[in-house]
């Protein structure tokens, strides 16, 4: 398999990346990656000991910070104690995510635990790092979307999926909106004047930890049902190369959007992906913003 491979990611000594996620799948070799050539890098984790054995893999220059994105409480806390300690945040790579296949759960805020962690988690975070990312030089922002947001529909009727919820529908719409918010993102940056870049990728199929997780509510069924799932997957490491392009690539433009080249964007060489109009509709991501504010409390751009 030839193509963008990490090793034409340059040097990124001087810079600041804090990546969601990152102790494990594709946030563990997004943040590897990262400190091999040189950045100083976050680790974002719910579960500080998992992070904590994480950094120990990577080495570098990394630090482990508490984040649950299925809490604003703790999103504002992990923001507030990295701005005081980061005058310059170079690079926020919005990678953590949750897949559900059982009942409905809800978070902290009382939001639909998909929407809640995937978009609205770092819808938040990413208003509150804001400032700090507009001190670099060039600061970029990466969300982490999926090729499930192409079969996917918004209810803005039934934002948190309270009606007839169905958990893989959900998973998909919590995609299309974290896929929204990377593209209106980059518009309200764009109008803005500012030089900040929002990019987007998704893995395609790729073998991560979230996809057995995503079946331990169907006991011995689940497991085999993941197994036989993960035989049609690529490699992590292969599934982690368009957010690592999206991420440090010299001259991406905002609102780029990477992934996978073959069989339906599901494996393959790093290429631009496709959005689905949903995805791509202006209308859409105002009606989404103001949603996600009134939700978070947090307004900006």
């Amino acid at each position: 398999m030839t193509g963008w491979t990490a090793d034409r990611i340059p040097d990124q000594r001087g810079r600041v990346a804090v990546v969601t996620g990152a102790n494990s799948g594709l946030g563990l070799v997004t943040a590897t990656e990262l400190a091999r050539h040189g950045a100083h890098v976050v680790l974002a984790v719910r579960n500080t000991t998992a992070g904590e054995e994480a950094a120990r893999r990577i080495g570098g220059d990394v630090e482990v910070r508490e984040l649950d994105l299925a809490s604003l409480d703790s999103v504002r806390a992990f923001a507030a104690k990295l701005a005081a300690d980061h005058p310059a945040i170079d690079l926020l790579v919005n990678n953590a995510g949750v897949v559900l296949l059982g009942p409905r759960r809800t978070s902290a805020d009382g939001f639909e635990l998909q929407l809640g962690t995937n978009m609205l988690g770092h819808f938040a975070l990413t208003g509150l790092l804001l400032g700090k990312l507009a001190e670099a030089r060039e600061a970029r922002v990466v969300s982490l979307s999926s090729i499930t947001h192409k079969n996917a529909h918004l209810d803005f009727d039934d934002l948190m999926f309270e009606r007839d919820y169905r958990a893989v529908p959900a998973y998909g719409r919590s995609k299309l909106a974290t896929t929204i918010f990377g593209v209106e993102l980059d518009r309200r940056l764009r109008a803005a004047g500012s030089p900040i870049v929002s990019a987007l990728a998704h893995p395609g199929l790729t073998r991560t930890n979230l996809t057995p997780r995503a079946w331990e509510h169907r006991g011995r069924l689940g497991q085999l049902v993941a197994r036989v799932g993960l035989l049609a997957t690529q490699s992590v490491e292969q599934g982690a190369l368009p957010q690592l392009r999206a991420a440090t690539e010299p001259g991406v433009r905002g609102g780029q959007f990477f992934g996978p080249s073959r069989l339906r964007e599901t494996w393959g060489p790093v290429t631009e992906a496709r959005l689905s109009r949903e995805a791509a509709d202006p209308a859409v991501g105002k009606r989404l913003w103001a949603a996600a504010e009134e939700l978070t409390g947090i307004n900006y751009l």
